[in-house]
């Protein structure tokens, strides 16, 4: 037998026990956190569906519990602009309510969920002015800002960085 087969029969041997390694090493973000303290993150949020809104603050939730769970304070802004703000009223148009009710719903949940974590929710109101939701309709726990770019600029010119959802 020559060196070189029985370098690979070594490795075949090992392999499995390597791999059993890795998959039982904790997945964690230690290395990103280090010594990071608070998190402080600002989402910009522009949707054309709800059940991709619905889906995607659900996944910051649990962003917000992974913070948590290793050992950082989560401080985080949600930004609404475009679209996305059709799905955040209590009384969406006729036509949307009937096609995604469900989506609706969903997505009025997450915001109610996030709202209880402490995450600050913004609505821009140049978006409800140009996709004429009234203002007096946002969901509970929204609050409303003059125009979603200036609030993006001015968190993160107070140090939250900027998670782009696409």
């Amino acid at each position: 037998m020559t060196i070189k087969h029985l370098l690979i029969l070594c490795m075949l041997l090992f392999a499995p026990l390597l791999t059993a390694q890795a998959a039982t090493a904790p997945i964690n973000d230690a290395a990103a956190l280090q010594g990071v303290k608070e998190g402080k993150g600002v989402f910009l949020i522009d949707f054309n569906d709800p059940k991709k809104t619905a889906f995607y603050l659900e996944v910051i939730r649990g962003t917000h519990a992974g913070f948590t769970r290793q050992g950082v304070k989560p401080d985080f802004v949600i930004v609404y602009i475009g679209p996305t703000v059709r799905f955040l009223s209590t009384r969406p148009d006729d036509e949307l309510e009937l096609e995604q009710g469900d989506a609706l719903k969903a997505v009025a949940e997450q915001v109610k969920a996030l709202n209880t974590l402490g995450v600050r929710q913004e609505v821009c109101a140049v978006a409800t002015k140009v996709f004429k939701v009234p203002n007096e309709t946002i969901l509970p726990g929204l609050r409303l800002v003059g125009d979603g770019f200036i609030s993006l600029i001015g968190w993160q010119t107070q140090g939250y960085k900027l998670v782009p959802l696409f």
